[in-house]
């Protein structure tokens, strides 16, 4: 028994690198934030007390900033954010010294549906993937389906359907379809 679970749990770290070295090789960091509608940050350059501002990520993902005005904020990295901020600002000064500070983390929303204990959104500060989300959630009740759950995301104007076979996971099969779920994923329990 003490030598299945070694296997396992070594299987399960080689998965987790491959994984974690195929979003390398695509340049993603899953580890990194990335900033959302309604999320607060503070922006500051060096020795220019009048650009220093708490800012307020809209709905549509835009900031304003002054010199600069309305700038796309939602689905970068505050170092993203700014090293764009730092180039646009070099049209008005020489070698600004920026800084984005995420103060408030509110963008970060999920949704799980369907038959668990309590249903609804949810305002996490920090990523969750699947199996956390339905923990979050209550759990499943005893109609639900176990191998026909999936999330729903959307990319640009389409929604995918990533499949989820939560029996599998009790197995502990089918691990790498345990995703880490993106703000706005629906989770959807039938």
């Amino acid at each position: 028994m003490l030598r299945n679970t070694t296997c396992r749990l070594l299987f399960l770290i080689c998965l987790g690198c491959s994984f974690a070295g195929e979003l390398h090789a695509q340049g993603v960091d899953e580890r990194q934030y990335l900033i959302g509608p309604e999320d607060v940050l503070d922006i500051s350059v060096w020795k220019e007390e009048t650009l220093q501002k708490e800012v307020l990520v809209r709905p549509d993902g835009n900031i304003s900033f002054p010199l600069i005005g309305d700038l796309h904020a939602a689905g970068k990295s505050p170092s993203q954010l700014q090293v764009q901020i730092t180039k646009m600002l070099k049209n008005f000064m020489p070698e600004p010294v920026v800084t984005v500070l995420v103060t408030k983390v509110a963008g970060y929303k999920i949704y799980v549906i369907g038959q668990v204990a309590k249903s609804g959104q949810f305002q996490v500060g920090r990523y969750l993937d699947v199996i956390q989300a339905l923990a979050l959630a209550g759990g499943l009740t005893p109609y639900a389906s176990e191998n026909h759950i999936f999330v729903l995301r959307r990319k640009g104007d389409k929604d995918i359907v990533i499949p989820f076979e939560y029996a599998a996971i009790k197995k502990g099969q089918k691990l790498q379809q345990n995703i880490t779920l993106q703000s706005d994923d629906v989770v959807v329990v039938p």
